[in-house]
C-alpha cells in the first residue's frame, strides 16, 4: 500500500526532515533517547522532540570515546560525532538505561555549542513520593526550555501539545487495534516503520497522516492466516527483524518495546495541575526494564498482550551488553513457562546475520506450528 510505503521512507530521510522542519519553523530540534522523555513540554516550546534512531555505519570514532557499551549507543555516539545529528540543537538525557548516558556525556563533552539537560527519573515509579520528584524536574526542565526556546510555556500551549500528543496515541491504538484479529490488514514491518517514523516527525503532521491511513486499512483485503508472534527486548530501530520473520510465514502482531507499543499505550489525563497531569502519564506508562525493579509488573501486562493479541510465541530479542532487558528476562521467562507460552531468546546487535537468524527462527517456527490449529482454518465459514 502506497500510504504505508511513505512511513518507510520517513525514517530513511528522517535527518534531511528534521534540517527542512528547522528551515521551516525556525524553532529548535531537542534530542533525547530513553524513553521517559516529556515531549509534549519541547513541543508546547515550540520544538521538535527527536528520538535518537541507532543506525550502522563505519565507525572511525566512537571507540575512542566509548567502549563496553551496547551497540546501540556505540552506533549514536558514531553518528554524533561525525556529524550526522549536526541538527539538533538541546539533548535531553532522562535517567534510564546506563549506556544512553555515556552518548550523552560525549555529546555534552564534545559539542560546547550543544544545549544539554540531565533529568532525573526515579527508579521506582509507584513510590508515594515518586508524582512530587517527578513534578519538581519538569519545572527545572520547563524552565530550561523556556529559556532556549524563548518562549513562554503557556498552560494554553501545554493543553494544545497534550491534545495532539493525546491524538496521536489513539490513532496508534486503533492501528494496533486492527491487529487483533485472526487476519490482520497491516503486517508487523509495516507497522514497526509507523512507529519509528512516530519518533521523529511533528506530532501535527504524523497525526494528518494516520487519520488519512486508518480508513485505507480498515478496507484492505486482510492477509492469509499466519503465525501470530509478540516482539520484547530492548529497542528496535529497523524493521528487518519482522521482514525476517514475515519471509518465514509468521507475522508480528504486538509488541511491548520501549519505542514500540509502550511509548504510546497510555494517555495524559488533563487536570488544571499540567505537570502533575505529565507526571501520572509517565510514571504509568508501561514500565521498561530499568523501571520494573520493584513490583515487576511488565511480565503481568506482557501476558495480557499475548491473550489479546492471541500470540502463538513470543520472541525476546536483546541487544548485546544491554543490561536492563538482561536484568529482568528471568521474570519473563519465568511467567511465559508458568502460562506455556513458547518463546524463543536471541541476542543481536544493530546488524541482523540473516542466515544465521532465519535458521533460528525457522526452528522455532516449526516447532510452535504443529500445535497451532487455528492455522488450520477451524475458524473459518464451512462451505458445503
Amino acid at each position: 500500500m502506497e500510504k504505508l510505503d511513505q512511513f518507510k521512507e520517513m525514517v530513511k530521510n528522517r535527518h534531511d526532515y528534521a534540517w527542512s522542519w528547522k528551515a521551516r519553523t525556525g524553532g529548535k530540534v531537542l534530542g533525547y533517547c530513553p524513553p521517559y522523555m516529556p515531549e509534549e513540554l519541547a513541543y508546547a516550546a515550540g520544538m521538535l522532540p527527536v528520538r535518537l534512531l541507532a543506525e550502522q555505519m563505519p565507525d572511525v570514532v566512537s571507540a575512542k570515546w566509548i567502549y563496553a557499551s551496547c551497540y546501540p549507543a556505540k552506533n549514536m555516539t558514531n553518528m554524533i560525532l561525525s556529524g550526522v545529528y549536526d541538527y539538533m540543537d538541546v539533548f535531553v538525557n532522562i535517567e534510564d538505561c546506563q549506556w544512553m548516558f555515556n552518548v550523552f556525556e560525549v555529546a555534552m563533552h564534545t559539542n560546547p555549542s550543544l544545549l544539554t539537560h540531565y533529568m532525573f527519573f526515579t527508579d521506582y515509579p509507584e513510590a508515594p513520593t515518586a508524582k512530587d520528584v517527578t513534578v519538581s524536574e519538569y519545572k527545572v526542565l520547563k524552565g530550561k526550555l523556556e529559556t532556549w526556546s524563548g518562549k513562554t510555556i503557556t498552560d494554553e500551549a501545554l493543553d494544545e501539545a497534550i491534545a495532539i500528543y493525546n491524538t496521536n496515541r489513539r490513532l496508534l491504538r486503533r492501528i494496533y487495534e486492527l491487529r487483533r484479529v485472526y487476519r490482520t490488514v497491516i503486517l508487523g514491518s509495516e507497522m514497526m516503520y509507523i512507529l519509528l517514523a512516530n519518533q521523529v516527525t511533528d506530532k501535527a503532521e504524523m497525526n494528518r497522516l494516520l487519520e488519512e491511513l486508518i480508513p485505507e486499512l480498515e478496507k484492505h483485503e486482510p492477509f492469509d492466516d499466519r503465525l501470530r508472534l509478540m516482539l520484547i527486548g530492548s529497542e528496535t530501530y529497523s524493521a528487518e527483524l519482522e521482514e525476517l520473520v514475515e519471509s518465514l510465514g509468521a507475522n508480528v502482531v504486538v509488541d511491548e518495546l520501549d519505542n514500540g507499543s509502550s511509548s504510546f499505550w497510555n494517555e495524559v489525563v488533563p487536570q488544571k495541575d499540567r505537570l502533575l497531569a505529565l507526571a501520572f502519564r509517565y510514571l504509568g506508562r508501561p514500565h521498561s526494564a530499568m523501571k520494573d525493579s520493584n513490583w515487576r509488573r511488565r511480565p503481568q501486562h506482557i501476558f495480557e498482550l499475548t491473550e489479546d493479541y492471541m500470540v502463538d510465541g513470543v520472541l525476546i530479542v536483546k541487544q548485546l551488553l544491554c543490561h536492563p532487558h538482561g536484568s529482568d528476562n528471568y521474570a519473563l521467562w519465568k511467567m511465559l513457562r508458568e502460562r506455556n507460552i513458547p518463546y524463543h531468546f536471541f541476542e543481536r546487535d544493530t546488524t541482523l546475520p540473516p542466515d544465521e537468524t532465519k535458521i533460528r527462527l525457522g526452528g522455532f517456527l516449526d516447532m510452535v506450528r504443529p500445535g497451532v490449529t487455528r492455522i488450520r482454518g477451524w475458524h473459518q465459514p464451512l462451505v458445503i
